[in-house]
């Protein structure tokens, strides 16, 4: 197999997450259109692109310890917010409304999701130092241009998914997250 289908294959594996949460964001945010689309796919895409540069930097020497640590944050993030959008549902549920309005898409939530799902991309910047041969400029664009893409596509496919109604659509955007989040816990312990 190729040096660019490998690299896109990996981008793809890597972009999964960040699509899931991107179509999460787009269920659960009132008034998610295309701007926001692109806000998100931004984010996400600039994370994913600058991880592998970063884990890159680090070496291979911390490569264990990078590799545990960013799992139990990409973990705990993702929990976290994921619980609050699912707590936000029910405390609108329960009160008979909507509840309050939910968080939009600020800067600190974006960093957070860019964050919690490129941490992987990072314990990958420090395997392709060990790869001969590899790029990590050519294999960072790839994988941050998929990782844009898919969020793009991902937040606009929860758009129209979020207009059916937007209470059963936050609490659905929260479980996706919880279930990242309980998925990527299965996979460490495996």
């Amino acid at each position: 197999m190729g040096w660019t289908l490998t690299c896109l294959l990996l981008a793809v594996s890597l972009a999964l997450d960040a699509f899931a949460v991107a179509v999460s964001c787009g269920v659960s945010v009132p008034g998610f259109g295309r701007r926001q689309a692109l806000r998100v796919g931004l984010w996400f895409g600039a994370f994913q692109f600058a991880m592998p540069l970063a884990g890159w930097a680090l070496g291979t020497g911390l490569s264990r310890h990078i590799q545990a640590a960013g799992r139990w944050l990409a973990v705990g993030l993702l929990a976290f917010l994921g619980g609050k959008m699912v707590a936000e549902a029910l405390d609108g549920a329960a009160s008979g409304g909507e509840g309050p309005r939910p968080e939009g898409l600020t800067a600190r939530r974006l960093c957070l999701l860019a964050l919690a799902t490129s941490v992987d991309a990072l314990a990958v910047g420090v395997s392709l130092a060990l790869w001969e041969g590899a790029s990590i400029w050519a294999a960072s664009g790839i994988i941050g241009a998929v990782a844009f893409l898919l969020s793009v596509l991902g937040g606009l496919a929860g758009r129209r998914l979020g207009g059916l109604c937007q209470r059963r659509a936050k609490l659905a955007g929260g479980l996706v997250l919880l279930g990242i989040a309980a998925r990527m816990l299965w996979t460490y312990f495996r």
